[in-house]
């Protein structure tokens, strides 16, 4: 059936190429008749024409990447994650059977005011306790302090260090992004993913393929989608201060729907696919009286110089009841083009003859941005 496909539209773009005045207008200016025809036919050899019927449809499920097994991952360990203090942040200390150093709660004021801020040297003074490092310490670490230092005026001290504030130390979600902004690195460990979600989530125009995270003069792509679509839990990421996320806007994840349907345009690729059917229902569907039901094709551009083909081109008989099955099965990927003929399909003749130059400049462009 897909030689047919392929002699059929060999054939059309034969009649055409040579004056043929099926389709008028569809001479090259510049380019001689007899020229025009031989490079058609030499880029119809270089495109990949099949039938969508379900063994296609079979292929493309197997070819979708599978979810990996959760003990294939490698998840974030945070078990003997400690929080650091650094300059800004306040801690409060208590000291048992010793009201006197301790600091009353008061109903006018806030634990972080009556609170022992890190200085800009990165030390905090307590009573009887000058000066202690806290800048990069763990409030552990500075216990241990304060109980070696009270234990000269104290006998057996037991004392409480909690952080009330956490100032010093900053992760950034910019973007498309619900609430973009700066959101504090605290003793609960904050991963890239809870970030997002702190951030209200990405919005509707946000690129939910990957997003790019910076760690001082190291940018790193994260795969998002393989952890939302396939629990891929090793594109997390544990942030730390001046970590940045950036989601950045989707401008590219569409498909062309032209031809004869009644509103040709374009359609956004969401997270969740685009299916054959859903594109042909956001474009209004065929124009019942004029299309050719037995003429809706997806054109998908290929790599010319590593695969040899210019684009797959797919076929669909919507004719038939089960072609809707098979076109709500059909997952289109971004960039293709979807066109419906008119009656006669030597429409398609005419639309194919000017999109294959168009995929054969556009692989020539890609092959000189990836040099």
């Amino acid at each position: 059936m897909a030689l047919r496909c392929k002699s059929l539209i060999t054939s059309l773009v034969f009649f055409t190429m040579t004056g043929c005045t099926i389709i008028p207008g569809s001479h090259f200016q510049g380019i001689t008749s007899g020229d025009q025809t031989t490079n058609i036919e030499q880029e119809l050899e270089r495109i990949n024409i099949q039938i969508i019927d379900s063994s296609l449809i079979n292929q493309q499920k197997q070819a979708k990447p599978k979810a990996k097994a959760p003990s294939s991952l490698t998840s974030i360990d945070t078990s003997n994650y400690e929080y650091k203090l650094g300059v800004g942040d306040v801690v409060t200390v208590g000291v048992w059977d010793h009201p006197e150093l301790t600091i009353p709660a008061g109903t006018q004021r806030t634990a972080e005011f009556d609170g022992f801020k890190v200085q800009a040297d990165g030390t905090v003074t307590y009573a009887y306790a000058a000066n202690i490092p806290a800048a990069g310490r763990t409030i552990s670490e500075i216990r241990h302090d304060l109980i070696a230092r009270l234990a000269r005026v104290i006998e057996n001290p037991q004392v409480d260090v909690k952080i009330v504030s956490f100032k010093s130390q900053k992760a950034y979600v910019t973007g498309e992004v619900t609430k973009p902004g700066v959101y504090p690195v605290t003793d609960i460990p904050l991963t890239l993913i809870d970030a997002l979600n702190h951030a209200g989530g990405l919005t509707e125009r946000a690129d939910w393929r990957t997003v790019t995270f910076t760690r001082g003069n190291s940018t790193e792509v994260i795969k998002l989608n393989d952890f939302y679509a396939n629990g891929d839990i090793s594109q997390n990421r544990l942030l730390q201060h001046g970590d940045i996320v950036h989601v950045s806007r989707d401008d590219t994840q569409k498909v062309f729907v032209l031809g004869d349907v009644k509103r040709a345009g374009t359609v956004d690729v969401t997270r969740y696919g685009l299916n054959l059917a859903q594109a042909l229902s956001d474009t209004g569907g065929l124009n019942e009286n004029t299309a050719d039901a037995n003429g809706v094709f997806v054109l998908r551009k290929r790599n010319l110089k590593t695969d040899g083909i210019i684009a797959d081109v797919y076929q669909l008989n919507a004719k038939n009841i089960a072609s809707l099955v098979l076109a709500e099965q059909f997952q289109l990927q971004p960039h293709d083009i979807v066109y419906v003929t008119s009656a006669p399909l030597a429409r398609w003749n005419r639309v194919i003859s000017l999109l294959l130059p168009s995929m054969a400049t556009l692989n020539s462009v890609d092959d000189i941005t990836t040099k």
